[in-house]
């Protein structure tokens, strides 16, 4: 039956504690393919314990558990079939550094449910707060396909916009490992749909798929590796849209602009005191440019 959308919405906020530290960080960099080579010094800041800056994407999975588009399906009033279950975009803003170490309370809560008729979208908004304050917000959108039809309000549109016309001033490919999904699952996401043939069949799949928050964290690994001189630490925003799938083994390839007008960092032009925002469209290169991400900028200060 449809969402019970009041439901979800007037539920109180779900508050627990997390915990992490450098294996966490660690493991979570490995998950997203950091590491290779394994001597390079740059990768090294994601790898080595004595070096390590935590990429602030990290905060989509610390303390464990299950990541949002999952918890988002535990509200009052969702009752889904997680064959049924797409994450439709990841919003995250940053308000200090994510620590190596670290100890916070997370409160998360259904902030939006909109109707596509068809579908269902769901916006789960997660707070997190240490003993000095506000550490980090994101926003996980979860598209729920057959759950549509109560009536309520359609929301923005699900349309991912193109790319920018103009050629992109810079384009890395990314090689994903086969066992990528296996890998970065062992960060908290224990969907079947990354690991399990069958599931991924029901699911209407190949086979399995990678993690659409691998992706992410790969990606905004890509953009601070390439344009902020690999300062994790200037990241203020990040957000994107996923617009398809991506098979393990698979290269991604990252297109990045800067957008007319902004700030440059770095190489590009800019200093440790500016500020300004990268577009990102990220696609499969073995299946002709698939669109992967769509939407993406990347904020930073």
């Amino acid at each position: 039956m449809p969402i019970d959308a009041a439901g979800a919405l007037g539920a109180a906020p779900r508050v627990r504690e997390i915990a992490w530290d450098h294996k966490d960080v660690q493991l979570y960099h490995l998950g997203i393919g950091a590491g290779r080579p394994a001597t390079d010094p740059g990768e090294l800041r994601y790898t080595l314990e004595s070096r390590l800056h935590v990429l602030p994407s990290f905060a989509t999975v610390a303390g464990g558990g299950a990541p949002g588009v999952i918890r988002a399906l535990s509200v009052p009033g969702v009752d889904v079939d997680l064959a049924h279950v797409l994450h439709g975009g990841q919003r995250l803003r940053l308000h200090r550094p994510v620590p190596v170490r670290g100890r916070a309370t997370a409160a998360a809560r259904v902030v939006d449910a909109y109707d596509k008729g068809t579908a269902a979208v769901l916006v789960l908004r997660t707070e997190v707060t240490d003993a000095d304050g506000p550490l980090w917000t994101d926003e996980a959108e979860v598209y729920v396909r057959g759950e549509g039809g109560w009536g309520g309000e359609r929301g923005p549109s699900g349309r991912p916009s193109p790319p920018p016309a103009e050629p992109a001033e810079h384009v890395v490919e990314r090689v994903l490992r086969e066992d990528q999904a296996l890998l970065y699952r062992l960060s908290g996401d224990w969907n079947p749909l990354h690991a399990d043939p069958e599931f991924a069949a029901r699911a209407g799949f190949e086979r399995p798929v990678l993690h659409g928050l691998c992706s992410y964290g790969a990606t905004l690994k890509t953009v601070v590796d390439t344009l902020l001189d690999g300062d994790v630490t200037r990241v203020r925003a990040y957000r994107t849209r996923f617009a398809g799938v991506v098979y393990p083994g698979e290269t991604l390839r990252v297109r990045m602009w800067w957008p007319a007008g902004a700030e440059r960092y770095g190489a590009e032009g800019g200093g440790a005191g500016e500020a300004g925002e990268v577009r990102v469209a990220v696609s499969a290169v073995e299946r002709d440019d698939a669109p992967v991400l769509a939407d993406t900028v990347v904020r930073y200060g």
